[in-house]
């Protein structure tokens, strides 16, 4: 018997009828490579064999189609030429054939027809390194980060990121830190990343730079989300949106806020340390597997 209008649906119904679609793509974060001096330039440190070898010929693996094309993103660099002619150079190397670089440097530049068309073409796209902010900033709401998205959704794409192309992959984001570690309240600045990964933080350098305590500062203010940290030399693929495989060197750790049992960061005032108990850490190192706890997402 049909139901009447104002009956009720199933709930049950209804959740399902909501949830987003599981993303038929994958996401490789990876960890980037720190200076070990203050003058050499990401170009250089792209330079490293064991990216070159390990984690990038993972992503050309990755790519689907006869003769695929990887499109190349670098909108974050300091020095995007030199940035993309580098990643041109080590894909061609490792067999890439169609390799087409995409020179977004302002917000009319992400309207471009052109690049979008190479984004609907390309079968990976890599996000260089640099300021995650710039990346954000310039990329937020326009076609051209739509169009990565609904590819990432919907076709056998990957989307790569290295140092702040890979935090930017996430929601939250963080895109600052003072020079305490982020030990007290206000220390670590946060904002909307490009959200290919929800209530998932991520941050690079980790160890490196000491980042555990500004990682911790984020999941505080929202026990919901998940960090992960990626060590340098490091990086997580990510399937269906939420399986994990541990890629690299160096290690990737997990920051679980979800079963805090106390967390002071809404009593203090700005500029005092917090408490935060009962956090969980996972340390997890190359060819380990992991599934986000993360709740589905109900609505976009």
């Amino acid at each position: 018997m049909a139901k009447k209008k104002n009956e009720p649906q199933n709930m049950t119904s209804k959740k399902r009828q909501a949830k987003l679609p599981v993303p038929k793509g994958k996401l490789l974060a990876i960890g980037g490579k720190e200076s070990k001096d203050d003058e050499e330039t990401e170009v250089q440190r792209l330079s490293s064999d064991f990216i070159k070898e390990e984690i990038l010929k993972r992503f050309v693996k990755e790519l689907k189609g006869v003769n695929p094309m990887v499109a190349v993103l670098p909108t974050a660099s300091a020095e995007p030429e030199l940035s993309a002619e580098s990643y041109v150079k080590v894909f061609t190397e490792l067999g890439v054939k169609n390799v087409q670089v995409i020179n977004i440097q302002d917000r009319k530049d992400a309207e471009n027809e052109e690049y979008c068309d190479i984004v609907r073409k390309a079968a990976g796209i890599m996000i260089t390194g640099g300021d995650q902010l710039r990346l954000t900033a310039i990329l937020g709401g326009t076609c051209f980060l739509e169009i990565i998205k609904e590819r990432y959704t919907f076709d056998d794409f990957i989307v790569a990121g290295t140092s702040a192309g890979a935090a930017a992959l996430s929601t939250p984001m963080i895109y600052e830190g003072e020079t305490n570690k982020g030990m007290l309240k206000g220390d670590v600045r946060i904002t909307t990343g490009l959200e290919f990964m929800k209530n998932v933080a991520i941050d690079t350098h980790f160890i490196q730079r000491g980042r555990i305590v500004r990682m911790t500062q984020c999941i505080a203010t929202n026990p919901g989300c998940i960090g992960i940290g990626l060590e340098e030399d490091t990086a997580i693929l990510v399937t269906n949106g939420e399986d994990i495989e541990v890629i690299g060197t160096g290690l990737v750790t997990v920051v679980d806020g979800m079963n805090i049992t106390r967390n002071t960061i809404f009593e203090i005032e700005t500029g005092e340390p917090f408490t935060v108990c009962n956090l969980r850490v996972h340390l997890m190192a190359d060819k380990e597997t992991f599934t986000l706890p993360t709740f589905d997402q109900l609505h976009a």
